[in-house]
C-alpha cells in the first residue's frame, strides 16, 4: 500500500508540475549586457591601487594584469619584480608560468583541430594508454578526459609526477588507480586531461608543443607563449617562482617543471598574450578579423559537462566544469567563466570572463597561492558591477587557499613523539629494497649510525626518517604536492608511506 501510495503521490506531483509549466508564461528574456562602458572605466580605473594593496598585504613579489572590454585591451600592467632581491621589475611582457590556467588555454587548442563540437566526443585513442576498467576505456573521450568525469582520483598521477616520473610512465600507470562512476564523479585531474591533448596531437602526427604553437601561438600572434619549461627558463624577461617563508617574506627557493603535464600545467606566457587569448576567447575565436578557433568547437569548451561543486543548499549556486572552464552562472543568469592556476612551488594566476558583457581580465603572479590572482579577478568584477566592493576578496580567497593547504596535512603531529612512545627496533629489521606496481621501488638504508634514510623515484629522491613511535618513522615531504611530515610504518615485510595513500597505493611490500 506504501509503494502504491508514493507511485501515485510521484504521478501527481508529476501531472501537476507539467501542468503548472504548460500554464505558466514563456519563459524569461534572455538575459542583457548590463556593465556600462562608464563602470567599467571605473573599475579598471581603480584595479592598479587595488594590485598594490594586495601585494603589500601579502608580499607577492610581482603581478602581471590584462583587462580586455569590447575587443580592446584596457589595462595592461606590470607590478612589483621579477624576483625578490633583484631590481629587474615585472612588465606586460614579462613571462610567468600560468599553472592550471593552461587548461583553458588548451581546450582552446584543440578546439581550433576540429570542426564539429562533437568531435570532442570522440574516443580518447592514446596507444597504450588505459583505465581500471576496460569499458571505460573504450568509451573515454576527449571530453570526458577534459571535463574530469573519467573516475579517475582527485590529482591522480600528481605524486609520481613529484617522486620525478616522466609523462610516459605516469599515463601508463594511470591504469593502477581505482575509478569512481564513469561520467557520474567529477575529480581534477591533471594527467587524466593530458593523456587527452596528448591524444589529440598523436592524431595529427605531431607533438602537444608543435600542434599548440601552429594552432593558437603562432596565428593569434601569442610570441612569447610555450608549453615548454625550457622556454620559460631560457626567456630573459621571465619571473621566478617564489613561496612564503616562516618569517613572512618571499624567496625564490624552488623551480617548477611542469613539462610532464604540459597540456594541464605547463603553459608560460605574458599578460600581453593572454590579453590576445582573451580577446579571441570574448570574440568567438575570431581575433583581429581573422578566424583562428572554429566558433562552435569552441562554444563548447564554455557548456557545462558535469557538476563540479553540488549545491550546498536548495537555494546556493552550482559550479560546473566544461571542457578546461570553470562554468557558473551569475544573478543575473549570465555566464561567467572562469579558472585559476596554482603552484604551490611559487605561482598562481586567474582568468575571469563574462562573455555577455564581453569582458575579462587575467591575473598573473609570481608567488604561490595566498589568494591574490582570484582576489583582484573577483574585486574588479565586484566593482564593475555593484560600483563598489562587497566583499573583502582577499581575506576570504587567501582563507581558502589555506583551508586547502591544511586539508592535505596528516592529522597525526610526527614532530613530537607521544609521551608513551615504543622504542623502534634494531635498524636491519628496516633496511632493504620494496616494491610497489605503482610507485615503483623504495628502498631504505642506515648509516654507520643506525639513523634510516628511504629513497623513492627513479632519480631516486632521498628522505632521512624519524622515529616516531615503535615501528612507524615520518619524513618531510617535498615537491609541489608536499604536504608536511608524513608517516612511514612498517609491519610484516610491508612498508606503508601515509600521503602516498589516499587511493590505497601507498604500501610496498620487501624484495
Amino acid at each position: 500500500m506504501r509503494t502504491l501510495r508514493a507511485a501515485v503521490a510521484a504521478g501527481t506531483a508529476v501531472l501537476l508540475a507539467t501542468a503548472a509549466a504548460n500554464a505558466a508564461p514563456s519563459p524569461p528574456p534572455e538575459p542583457r549586457p548590463s556593465i556600462s562602458d562608464d563602470a567599467v572605466d571605473k573599475a579598471v580605473a581603480r584595479l592598479d591601487g587595488t594590485v598594490r594593496d594586495m601585494m603589500r598585504r601579502t608580499g607577492v613579489p610581482g603581478v602581471s594584469v590584462a583587462v580586455v572590454h569590447d575587443d580592446e585591451v584596457v589595462h595592461l600592467k606590470g607590478f612589483g619584480l621579477r624576483e625578490t632581491g633583484d631590481t629587474a621589475k615585472v612588465g606586460p611582457d614579462t613571462v610567468f608560468q600560468i599553472a592550471s590556467l593552461s587548461k583553458p588555454v588548451s581546450s582552446t587548442v584543440v578546439a581550433g583541430t576540429l570542426t564539429s563540437p562533437d568531435e570532442w566526443d570522440r574516443r580518447t585513442t592514446l596507444p597504450g594508454f588505459s583505465l581500471k576498467d576496460p569499458w571505460v576505456t573504450g568509451h573515454l573521450t576527449t571530453a570526458d578526459l577534459f571535463s574530469h568525469r573519467s573516475g579517475l582520483p582527485d590529482h591522480a598521477g600528481d605524486l609520481l609526477e613529484d617522486l620525478g616520473y616522466d609523462q610516459a610512465y605516469v599515463l601508463d600507470h594511470l591504469r593502477l588507480e581505482p575509478l569512481a562512476p564513469f561520467r557520474a564523479s567529477y575529480a581534477y585531474t591533471n594527467f587524466g586531461f593530458t593523456a587527452a591533448a596528448e591524444a589529440v596531437a598523436r592524431a595529427k602526427g605531431t607533438s602537444w608543443q608543435k600542434l599548440s604553437a601552429d594552432t593558437l601561438f603562432k596565428p593569434a600572434g601569442m610570441t612569447r607563449t610555450s608549453t615548454e619549461f625550457s622556454a620559460f627558463a631560457r626567456a630573459p624577461d621571465h619571473a621566478a617562482t617564489h613561496v612564503k617563508n616562516a618569517d613572512g617574506t618571499w624567496s625564490a627557493r624552488f623551480v617548477r617543471d611542469p613539462d610532464a603535464q604540459a597540456p594541464a600545467g605547463g603553459v608560460s606566457s605574458t599578460a600581453r598574450d593572454m590579453s590576445r587569448w582573451l580577446r579571441l576567447q570574448l570574440a568567438d575565436g575570431a581575433l583581429d578579423g581573422k578566424r583562428i578557433v572554429p566558433a562552435g568547437t569552441l562554444a563548447r569548451t564554455h557548456v557545462p559537462e558535469i557538476v563540479s561543486q553540488p549545491p550546498a543548499g536548495p537555494t546556493a549556486r552550482t559550479g560546473f566544469y566544461g571542457l578546461g572552464w570553470n562554468v557558473s552562472y551569475d544573478d543575473a543568469g549570465r555566464l561567467r567563466l572562469s579558472h585559476s592556476g596554482a603552484f604551490d612551488l611559487g605561482a598562481n594566476t586567474n582568468v575571469t570572463l563574462l562573455p555577455l558583457e564581453r569582458l575579462g581580465i587575467v591575473v598573473l603572479t609570481n608567488g604561490a597561492p595566498v589568494g591574490l590572482a582570484d582576489a583582484v579577478a573577483l574585486d574588479f568584477f565586484d566593482f564593475a558591477e555593484h560600483g563598489k566592493v562587497t566583499a573583502d576578496w582577499l581575506g576570504l580567497a587567501g582563507a581558502l587557499y589555506a583551508q586547502l593547504e591544511a586539508a592535505d596535512r596528516s592529522p597525526t603531529d610526527y614532530a613530537h613523539q607521544p609521551a608513551s612512545a615504543r622504542p623502534a627496533k634494531d635498524s636491519a629489521a628496516y633496511t632493504g629494497t620494496y616494491d610497489n606496481p605503482y610507485y615503483g621501488k623504495l628502498t631504505v638504508t642506515a648509516d654507520d649510525e643506525g639513523a634510516l634514510t628511504l629513497a623513492l623515484g627513479p632519480k631516486p629522491l632521498r628522505f632521512p626518517l624519524a622515529h616516531y613511535d615503535g615501528d612507524t618513522f615520518s619524513f618531510e615531504t617535498a615537491g609541489e604536492n608536499a604536504v608536511g611530515r608524513t608517516g612511514v610504518t612498517f609491519a610484516d615485510g610491508t612498508v606503508r608511506v601515509e600521503y602516498l595513500d589516499a587511493d590505497h597505493l601507498g604500501t610496498f611490500t620487501r624484495q
